[in-house]
């Protein structure tokens, strides 16, 4: 795949197995011309706007594409369709949701895509894990780097590192002593 536009994606899910489908959509992004270059840790968050559904696990993605936006907007939208994906209820509950952060220093505004997200400076969901790979990244409309939109962020929900369940990171008592 030749090289192209750096861009982030933000990934979310909250239906099923959260993490499985996270790696299943991030998996699917090169044959959908989009190529990893990194990726976040991934965060367990507590649901914002329609608060009634389960948590989400969300990360970001560094990639590059050499798709056009719009192009890129309908590849994410097809890994959603082949997940079962559907947006049933404005910010709801989703099995995957795929949103472009970032297009380069591109500043895009249609009916059909707005870029960069137009939500994403007060969503902490978003906001911790793109800041985990690119905190001095500027945004081209509000010119404020990751780090410094998450000190002023107004959204408070809980963002916190996600570990598997049944997985010891570290365990004081195994420690050998010998």
């Amino acid at each position: 795949m030749p090289r192209g536009s750096l861009i982030y994606l933000s990934l979310g899910s909250n239906l099923g197995d959260r993490a499985a489908n996270l790696e299943r959509a991030i998996a699917a992004l090169p044959e959908a011309g989009v190529r990893v270059l990194r990726r976040s840790s991934l965060y367990e968050t507590e649901p914002v706007d329609f608060l009634a559904q389960p948590w989400f696990l969300n990360c970001v993605v560094e990639a590059e594409t050499s798709l056009p936006p719009r192009h890129l907007l309908d590849a994410l939208q097809g890994i959603e369709r082949a997940f079962g994906s559907s947006k049933l209820v404005a910010r709801g509950p989703r099995l995957i949701d795929l949103d472009i952060l970032f297009y380069g220093a591109s500043v895009i505004r249609t009916e059909e895509i707005e870029i960069p997200h137009p939500r994403m400076d007060n969503r902490r969901f978003v906001l911790i894990p793109l800041a985990e790979l690119a905190p001095d990244l500027r945004h081209p409309v509000l010119g404020a780097t990751i780090a410094e939109m998450i000190s002023t962020v107004q959204d408070k929900s809980a963002v916190r590192l996600w570990q598997p369940q049944g997985k010891i990171l570290y365990n004081k008592n195994s420690e050998s002593t010998g």
